[in-house]
């Protein structure tokens, strides 16, 4: 990606948004307005410093719109999880330094909501305010009304930029934006546009990429793919338990044998959909788990009894490439081997660069999400030309499950 948002989602989010349902900054006034904005500000610290600051860059776009239109921020974020107490190693303090730094503007933390409701003139006076951990309030995860009401009353405008934490119904992410004007921050813009121009209204034919260790942990979306997409790759750990059902032998490796009856079944179901499910064609194999392993290419029938399944070979690669490019819309979520370690990341890295590719000309629109996939495409250099990679985890794999998020039914009421 070319900036916070993706280098083609500014483009895309010109329209097509009222169509969703859920309003923008751009339908509001936000002059002389306090803008309670949801962010997720929930980064990794090492040794009392932010580690990385990928989550609060994401915010920038929304908090400088906000502040150039004459109105003032008042951020609402969670970070780690306290459980409805106060707990002082979880206070966001610790995330000032790195937010102002990001934003290029003082930041002043609110400690208590009694101090929210009764800001002394330096906080009011401050640019942007961010009120603490608000997992400290039991109402926040329980959705209390009476607790969202009360956070409603803090400012004129509800922003939700929080689209990783959409998928919680809590009073923060949903039940404020029964109290106030709603609409989306940047981020979740670009968020609900990139997954729409995916998996809504997408441009055909769509190919997923779907890999990870377990086919038990992605059922519910691997249901739902199969009757939206018109190919899908299965990789990783999850291909060797279809490769099981069909009778094929996969020695040692990870692999949910018991699993074997539901991998049927979702093919039959991908068979009836004509969606067309692609296999490894052939594999690296290793006896051993680690790095420059001695390793060797197999057909995928040919697997040893104690040998383990560890990526798949050259072979399976040319043919996701070529569905690549037979594709005009990519959803990816997950590895196609163990990418952690060399050189079992060869297809991974491979088929990402090529899918990069097509992206960076235009041809192909690319969207990705989900923990491991973000780390495997950074590693394979990749990540920069795709259109879009959601950093949102548990929300990003619920959206592509079919689920409705709460976060952002609660926009489309506002």
């Amino acid at each position: 990606m070319r900036d916070p948002l993706g280098h083609d989602m500014r483009r895309a989010m010109t329209c097509g948004d009222r169509i969703m349902g859920w309003k923008t900054l751009d339908d509001m006034d936000l002059a002389g307005k306090r803008v309670l904005v949801r962010v997720d500000i929930n980064v990794p610290i090492t040794d009392g410093l932010v580690s990385d600051a990928t989550r609060i860059e994401r915010i920038v776009p929304t908090v400088r719109d906000i502040l150039e239109r004459g109105g003032q921020p008042m951020l609402i974020a969670h970070f780690g999880r306290p459980k409805g107490k106060v707990v002082l190693d979880m206070s966001l303090r610790v995330v000032l330094p790195a937010l102002e730094a990001a934003l290029g503007r003082s930041v002043r933390l609110i400690e208590t909501l009694d101090g929210a409701e009764n800001l002394t003139d330096e906080a009011r006076a401050a640019d942007v305010l961010l009120l603490e951990n608000i997992r400290f309030y039991p109402g926040e995860e329980s959705n209390d009304p009476a607790f969202a009401q009360r956070l409603a009353g803090l400012g004129d405008i509800y922003c939700n930029d929080a689209f990783s934490a959409a998928h919680r119904a809590h009073a923060s992410t949903a039940g404020i934006a029964a109290h106030l004007p709603s609409c989306a921050g940047r981020l979740m813009q670009a968020e609900l546009t990139a997954l729409e121009a995916a998996l809504g209204t997408p441009k055909r034919p769509v190919l997923a990429v779907v890999g990870g260790a377990k086919v038990s942990t992605k059922l519910d979306l691997l249901g739902n793919l199969v009757r939206k997409v018109d190919a899908l790759v299965i990789g990783g750990g999850m291909a060797n338990t279809f490769l099981a059902a069909q009778g094929l032998n996969v020695g040692k490796s990870l692999c949910e044998h018991d699993m074997a009856p539901t991998a049927r079944q979702i093919m039959a179901a991908a068979a009836d959909a004509g969606c067309d499910i692609i296999l490894p064609a052939d594999i690296v194999v290793a006896r051993e788990f680690a790095a420059n392993a001695p390793h060797e290419v197999l057909a995928v029938h040919l697997c040893p009894d104690d040998a383990m399944i560890l990526d798949a070979g050259p072979q399976s690669v040319a043919r996701v490439a070529k569905a690549v490019d037979r594709a005009c819309t990519l959803i990816w979520n997950g590895p196609l081997g163990a990418f952690e370690i060399e050189p079992f990341d060869t297809a991974t890295n491979a088929a990402a660069r090529h899918a990069a590719d097509r992206s960076r000309t235009g041809d192909l629109i690319s969207v990705a999400g989900g923990g491991d996939t973000v780390a495997a495409l950074n590693k394979a250099g990749a990540a920069e030309d795709f259109t879009y990679i959601s950093t949102a985890g548990g929300a990003f794999l619920e959206w592509m499950e079919g689920k409705e998020l709460p976060g952002v039914a609660a926009l489309h009421g506002a």
